[in-house]
């Protein structure tokens, strides 16, 4: 991807999304196209704008529920090449798992707590432009110690052990795909095996 990225941002509270606004316009590199305050006016804005990018609460109004997830979903299918990254305070993987069902290209689901660290959100918002995923490790280190009992993570195979463990220790795609000598791609597909 080259040139600025172009983003909307959609959070029911205006400190939020003004806090995701300014942490995204702090390194020049990205342009806020668009802020809103509702599931609705962002697949509206997104129709219209075609955006590179969108970063969107997990909650918002009406129901207060999953609407950024479910936007995501159906803004994914009328824009397959929207990255999406999804901020939540929840740490529930079943939310992720949610987000991610389709598969992981593209995606990011991140702990509101990291709109603290724009790095995190730069960061966030350039893997997923590129196709890239990025969950946050605070999930993934839940779903591990939630997995542990569980027949689900006992049937990962070795390498989904090894990938998980490093997202949990929040590296990225390439940095994981360097450390075990694979692919992007192949750090994708163990990702969404692991998810999905």
């Amino acid at each position: 991807m080259t040139g600025r990225l172009r983003v909307v941002v959609a959070d029911d509270h205006y400190l939020v999304r003004e806090g995701v606004r300014r942490a995204l316009l702090s390194d020049g590199s990205i342009d806020v196209i668009a802020v809103v305050g509702d599931a609705t006016e962002l697949e509206l804005v997104v129709d219209r704008e075609r955006p590179d990018v969108v970063v969107t609460d997990i909650r918002m109004p009406p129901g207060h529920n999953t609407e950024g997830i479910e936007a995501a979903h159906r803004i994914r299918e009328k824009h397959a090449s929207v990255g999406i990254v999804v901020l939540s305070q929840y740490n529930d993987a079943a939310y992720a798992m949610d987000l991610l069902r389709d598969g992981t290209a593209g995606m990011a689901y991140l702990l509101k707590e990291r709109i603290g660290d724009p790095r995190a959100l730069l960061d966030a918002v350039r893997e997923v432009a590129a196709g890239g995923s990025r969950i946050d490790p605070d999930v993934v280190a839940s779903l591990v110690h939630a997995g542990r009992s569980s027949s689900r993570l006992a049937d990962l195979t070795d390498r989904e052990r090894d990938v998980l463990a490093l997202i949990a220790q929040g590296r990225t795609n390439a940095a994981v795909g360097q450390e075990l000598h694979l692919s992007e791609s192949s750090i994708e597909k163990y990702t969404s095996s692991v998810f999905i």
